[in-house]
């Protein structure tokens, strides 16, 4: 069976993952039995995909890499030369698609792209996202940073289920559509 790359991850009501600033304040909610799905979604996964900046927030506000688990793989994605690694933490300058199929053929559970918005795009640009499970916060919080970076692009998703909380978070699970060209578009050159 094929290793899944999936976004799971919060938004906004307007659709932001964070704050300008990259603050996720706005998260803080008080407890729901089941931690709408988290504890069943870590044993589905062994490996997490970071981008830089998500990484180093999460380590600025005390996290670690093995906060999600033991045995859990990180992989971090960089453009600047890479610090010295944690345990269990690897810093990644290479292709999205020459990596995405590399990991792809390990032998493992699914994967989960963490964030942020440039390397959710990156990825979903590169045809290696295939499944997004979002909670919608149901909070406005007026700018910030996208799900996904903008650039144009036309990508269906398929709709697998939705789930109402009581405190009015809604998870919306979308599975990635494939790209359809019409008659007269350029091919996109960095998709399959």
């Amino acid at each position: 069976m094929r290793r899944r790359i999936i976004v799971y991850i919060a938004t906004s009501a307007d659709g932001f993952i964070a704050r300008p600033d990259g603050d996720v304040g706005w998260l803080d909610r008080p407890p729901v039995p089941g931690s709408y799905g988290m504890a069943a979604f870590l044993r589905s996964i062994d490996t997490i995909l970071w981008g830089r900046k998500t990484y180093e927030q999460g380590l600025d506000l005390g996290g670690s890499p093995e906060g999600f688990g033991k045995g859990i793989r990180n992989h971090v994605f960089t453009r600047r030369p890479a610090p010295p690694a944690a345990k269990g933490v690897e810093f990644v300058n290479e292709p999205v698609r020459t990596f995405a199929r590399r990991l792809r053929r390990r032998k493992g559970k699914d994967i989960w792209m963490m964030g942020g918005g440039e390397i959710i795009a990156s990825f979903l640009d590169e045809g290696q996202v295939d499944e997004f499970v979002i909670h919608v916060i149901p909070t406005l919080i007026g700018e910030g940073i996208p799900l996904v970076a903008p650039r144009h692009r036309n990508i269906p998703l398929e709709l697998r289920s939705t789930k109402r909380y009581r405190d009015g978070v809604v998870r919306l699970h979308y599975e990635v559509g494939k790209r359809r060209r019409s008659s007269g578009a350029q091919p996109i050159s960095n998709f399959e």
